[in-house]
């Protein structure tokens, strides 16, 4: 017999549990949804403990950091792997650190977060409570792009308008706007991705729990012809006090100012059916965005009849004859023509924020300013908070 006849009837002779592979290996828990398509890390597991992966085989040390660093441990391929402590659910930054330098996990999409493109990874809430955010079978919005040449910066900018279900539809009808604002570090892309707007908004005008609106979303920073470029820089404020801290922060938003009340505002109210008065204007903004819906709220009370601090505040009020020029001299007059004022923040925030958050919300307080005011327990200066937020400031908006 021939050796490749007798092989064959070597193989035929043997049983079948003899010529299977070994079942590979399941791989732990589930990829996340904000993997790069096809990638099977990161994977989260069921106590929310993190897997993460990437191979670099002529690496000398690889780390992974989500709000701490975690060492990977390297394998015979070149696979360096690391499984972290368990992580608070919803939406957040981290970075790949190959041998000291920090990197984008090719595994994971992008976002634009801390003053670059960043990867992100989204935990799931248990049960249903992240229900509101995730895209429900219920009628749907649009998120609109919108380019602009700017009078005040005299450049091409963008913004982006949430319309809500029916918008054409309905022709006769018009709507009350939000003006939504980014985080330092973000832009105007990030309600959109990050925040979830249309997602939250959908549900929450469908359960009839808040007013259809249109929600405009603009880049926060302008600069004016010559003006230099301020590279963001996390730690900038760590070691200014509260009253530097304002300054400063209307300092750098005056020209944003100025392009809200020029460009973007008028150019809304010509574009799309709003209803242009005040009553049915409102500001807010995610902690930057936060101190710049207090500050152009404050300063232009003849425009906006609402203002949201989500994670921001309006700083110090020292002197309410002085504050803002004066805008709670008269603290029965203010109360009279607000219709919302809020402050919302998470309840496990950085202590700095944390401290100015209560100073704030207690001076409001203390002089007998009506407000909202919502602690989201047990999430700090994150995207999850900034929803819980949203979703509570919503509700209460345009009644």
């Amino acid at each position: 017999m021939r050796p490749s006849l007798r092989l064959l009837a070597l193989l035929c002779s043997l049983p079948l549990a003899a010529l299977t592979l070994p079942a590979a290996e399941p791989l732990p828990g589930v990829p996340a949804v904000t993997n790069a398509p096809g990638a099977a890390y990161p994977r989260l597991l069921p106590d929310n403990r993190v897997v993460f992966r990437v191979k670099a085989p002529e690496a000398q040390r690889v780390q992974f950091r989500i709000y701490q660093t975690f060492d990977a441990v390297k394998d015979a391929e070149g696979f360096w792997t690391v499984t972290t402590e368990p992580q608070v659910p919803g939406f957040h930054y981290y970075w790949l650190v190959i041998d000291g330098v920090a990197v984008n996990d090719p595994a994971s999409e992008t976002f634009y977060g801390t003053g670059k493109q960043t990867s992100g990874l989204e935990i799931p809430e248990p049960g249903n409570d992240g229900a509101y955010y995730q895209p429900q079978d219920v009628p749907h919005g649009e998120v609109r792009e919108r380019w602009y040449h700017s009078k005040v910066t005299q450049a091409p900018r963008r913004f982006f308008v949430y319309t809500p279900p029916g918008y054409d539809q309905n022709r006769d009808m018009r709507y009350p706007v939000l003006y939504l604002q980014h985080g330092g570090g973000e832009d105007e892309r990030a309600w959109p991705i990050q925040g979830r707007v249309a997602q939250i908004m959908d549900n929450l005008i469908a359960a009839g729990q808040a007013k259809p609106m249109l929600i405009v979303m603009e880049r926060g920073y302008a600069l004016k012809p010559g003006d230099a470029e301020v590279p963001f820089n996390p730690g900038a404020n760590a070691n200014l006090t509260p009253a530097e801290m304002q300054a400063r922060s209307i300092a750098r938003s005056a020209t944003f100012e100025q392009v809200m009340l020029q460009d973007v505002i008028p150019l809304v109210d010509a574009t799309y059916r709003t209803l242009p008065d005040r009553d049915h204007r409102a500001i807010a903004g995610f902690s930057m965005g936060g101190g710049q819906a207090f500050m152009i709220g404050l300063r232009n009370p003849g425009l906006f009849a609402s203002i949201g601090g989500l994670s921001g505040t309006g700083g110090t009020i020292a002197d309410p004859a002085t504050y803002y020029g004066g805008i709670f001299a008269d603290v029965a007059a203010f109360n009279a023509r607000t219709k919302l004022l809020f402050l919302g923040h998470g309840g496990a925030e950085p202590e700095r924020m944390m401290t100015g958050f209560h100073s704030f919300h207690a001076r409001l307080t203390e002089l007998g300013i009506t407000h909202a005011y919502y602690v989201s327990e047990g999430t700090g200066h994150v995207w999850l908070t900034e929803r819980r937020n949203l979703r509570e400031f919503s509700t209460r908006l345009f009644r």
